[in-house]
């Protein structure tokens, strides 16, 4: 195969999750909004709450979760980036307790590039929609000059059983269920920073459905969750927090990707992390000196795992259970406890 043909079969690598507007420019922006005159009583979570998706009431006994979800490329191969994108994209639904039954494409790629390459993100796409249980319907497209893809997701949940991501309660145990440095790995792995290894295991964590972890925590007594994506670990727990209460977090206990920490210790870092490194630090005290640590906390994930603020009585029935499945990595990492000073301690 020519170097022509290889290059013409792969994607330029620009982002993903990294991609994503920091959270400081969307909170201004979306404070300044115009309200409806009058809120729709059937519309349970919206856009003046800082949640993962929207629902609105059908029924007594459904509600419809709707997310959308899309970014540029973050790895090379077309299917790979299909899979890791539409995986990213469903995991809204899983984290407000829902199961997704519809997903629409949406696809940005420019018409005179190899058409081939934007079926095969099609094909991964499509095989993670399929491995949800859920129907791909349709979807749109437009001609652009960098591809970009994702989905717009339909959930269901009962009204009852809907679980924000502003809802822990003091004295609730915190539980990652992926390893965090997936953007710093990425982006290293696309400069010839980072092995093969490492690459694969940031791959298992993005195309790993959040749907086996929201499953098993609907057993349990969870009162609030998330899925960390472009804004952290950090920024995702501020949200959790709501203002409310602060966390402590036991460095030692997160999950991370070996060679992210190795890569950060060269300050091959990415983009995203500064920014929001940029916009909570302030909110934050690490009681230890070690950046490169402090990097993977503040580090986009794509398709990063879930967030649970659960009853500290069934933490570790919850861990057990979740790790029973192969597919995750669940970790232990924190409480959140009575406000203090800053959102969130890292000791």
């Amino acid at each position: 195969m020519t170097e022509e043909k290889v290059a013409a079969d792969r994607l330029v690598i620009c982002g993903g999750c990294n991609a994503k507007i920091g959270a400081g420019y969307l909170s201004e922006i979306l404070a300044d909004l115009p309200k409806p005159p009058k809120r729709d009583g059937n519309l349970l979570v919206g856009f003046d709450s800082a949640d993962d998706a929207s629902v609105y009431k059908i029924t007594d006994d459904v509600a419809l979760i709707q997310s959308v979800d899309f970014f540029p490329t973050m790895v090379a191969d077309p299917y790979l980036f299909g899979r890791i994108a539409a995986t990213n994209a469903m995991s809204d639904i899983y984290a407000m307790g829902g199961e997704v039954f519809t997903a629409l494409n949406i696809v940005m790629y420019p018409e005179e590039k190899n058409l081939n390459v934007l079926k095969r993100i099609l094909e991964g796409g499509a095989d993670a929609v399929h491995e949800a249980g859920a129907t791909l319907s349709g979807g749109h497209s437009i001609n652009a000059s960098t591809p970009k893809y994702g989905l717009s997701v339909s959930g269901r949940v009962h009204p009852d059983k809907i679980i924000k991501n502003d809802t822990a309660e003091a004295g609730d145990a915190l539980i990652l269920t992926k390893p965090l440095g997936v953007g710093i790995v990425t982006t290293a792995y696309s400069v010839s920073e980072a092995s093969e290894e490492a690459f694969q295991q940031a791959v298992r964590a993005m195309t790993t459905l959040n749907k086996y972890a929201a499953d098993i925590m609907k057993s349990f007594h969870v009162h609030s969750c998330t899925d960390v994506t472009g804004f952290g670990l950090l920024g995702h727990l501020n949200e959790m927090l709501h203002g409310k209460f602060s966390a402590q977090i036991n460095v030692k206990d997160v999950p991370f990707i070996p060679k992210a920490y190795e890569c950060a210790r060269e300050f091959l870092v990415t983009a995203g992390g500064q920014k929001n490194r940029n916009y909570l630090e302030q909110d934050v005290q690490f009681d230890f000196d070690d950046y490169a640590m402090e990097e993977i906390f503040y580090d986009p994930q794509t398709s990063g795992g879930l967030l649970i603020s659960v009853d500290p009585e069934e933490a570790e029935a919850l861990v057990t259970a979740l790790n029973e499945s192969d597919k995750m990595d669940a970790h232990l990492i924190g409480h959140v406890v009575e406000k203090r000073d800053r959102a969130i301690y890292i000791s």
